[in-house]
């Protein structure tokens, strides 16, 4: 029979937890709100996001595949790093997943906003447009300056992060150097591919749908550089410890 580790078991819970107090709470706005990622120039940004909305989900779906696949591949990994290595590597890897995500809007939000500022906006001006939601104003932008830059301007702004995909895709990367030789499958195409080929197969999809917009397995609002961000740190940290010999200079 297949045991779920400590670890892994603490966090299934504690993300179910966190799904149903957002889903069915009388306030469940409020506490979506608080709890997920805000871009850190809106004001609804919380320095405690960068954590909490690893354990936040958008809906039934999203958390039934995120808590799939963290039982599937997380008890194998805690077995080898144990315990607290391993909270640390999945902690870490959410945190490398979000921060990767923020530099990334940060430079594609600003690229955007300087066509604004360049006609003669001011920053601060924009910023309030933006919060108060003026569609008026942001209608006349789209006409002016086009809706694609505009919707993106606008998404990075009020759309925040949720999910623990980042640090799902760093445990992944963790099983796929233990256990290169295992056979996995996608849901959708259950074809048995080894370890070796199919995570980053999977890696390069996420690059594929981050450079071009186009989903394939996964929701077209899906944060393709937090997955690949956090599948990186993954692999840096794991580099890390290997070169280390998993005992020498711990970081916890």
């Amino acid at each position: 029979m297949y045991r779920v580790s400590p670890i892994v078991k603490q966090l299934l819970i504690i993300n179910i937890i966190f799904f149903v107090g957002s889903t069915l709470s009388f306030n469940s706005d409020f506490i979506y709100s608080l709890f997920s990622l805000y871009f850190p120039e809106n004001p609804q940004f919380k320095f405690w996001q960068i954590i909490t909305h690893m354990f936040m989900h958008g809906n039934i779906q999203h958390i039934l595949f995120n808590m799939f696949a963290l039982w599937m591949f997380g008890s194998s990994v805690e077995s080898i790093f144990g315990s607290k290595k391993f909270l640390f590597f999945y902690i870490t890897c959410g945190l490398g997943a979000a921060i990767i995500q923020i530099l990334f809007n940060y430079y594609s939000f600003y690229s955007d906003l300087e066509l604004l500022v360049s006609s003669g906006m001011l920053s601060d001006d924009i910023i309030q447009v933006l919060t108060e939601g003026k569609r008026a104003v942001l209608n006349e932008w789209a006409r002016n300056f086009g809706l694609e830059r505009i919707q993106n301007i606008y998404d990075i702004f009020t759309i925040p992060m949720v999910g623990a995909s980042g640090a799902i895709m760093g445990v992944l990367v963790a099983f796929g150097m233990f256990f290169p030789e295992s056979k996995l499958m996608l849901i959708f195409l259950p074809i048995p591919i080894r370890a070796k080929y199919f995570i980053p197969g999977i890696i390069l999809l996420d690059l594929f749908s981050a450079i071009t917009g186009q989903a394939i397995f996964s929701p077209s609002n899906t944060a393709y550089i937090a997955h690949i961000g956090g599948a990186l740190t993954g692999f840096l940290i794991m580099i890390y410890w290997k070169k280390n010999q998993f005992t020498k200079n711990r970081w916890y």
